[in-house]
């Protein structure tokens, strides 16, 4: 799989005569390993060992409803509290995030009233911070460590 603009992390990866899959600490289990799965598990890594967030508040495609229609969040976290924190939106590196992706967060997040929003293909990261008074976001370099 291709480098990413992420730390590397020792995942654990095997091979089932069809596919290679890799262990996500999350779901506790073997996921096909796609390019957007290899991004996934690596922004989850990252949130995990980089940013401090306790995996006990982190749910990966996490299902909810919009106009009858049943969507997936890649990654949510929530606030030690239960709320929505950060959504996160993966793609595979060679999808150049666009318009239409932070579309579909926006339209994920007037659901789930999320803090943050954070749009990455591996290479590229893309983090917001809603701002409820303006019904705007706020651009951030990065987004904020876990804190208790």
């Amino acid at each position: 799989m291709e480098k990413l603009n992420l730390p590397s992390y020792p995942f654990r990866i095997k091979n089932n005569e069809k596919h290679y899959l890799i262990f996500d600490e999350v779901r506790k289990k073997y996921i096909v390993l796609t390019p957007e799965e290899w991004v996934r598990q690596h922004y989850i890594h990252f949130l995990l060992k980089e940013k401090n967030y306790p995996i006990s508040l982190v749910a990966v495609e996490k299902q909810f409803t919009i106009n009858n229609l049943k969507k997936r969040t890649d990654i949510l976290v929530f606030s030690p509290e239960g709320t929505p924190n950060i959504i996160v939106e993966c793609k595979a590196p060679h999808i150049k995030i666009t318009q239409d992706t932070f579309d579909q967060i926006a339209r994920y997040n007037l659901k789930l009233n999320a803090n943050y929003l954070i749009v990455t293909n591996g290479l590229e990261h893309y983090y917001c911070k809603l701002d409820p008074d303006n019904e705007t976001y706020v651009f951030l370099k990065e987004i904020p460590s876990y804190k208790i």
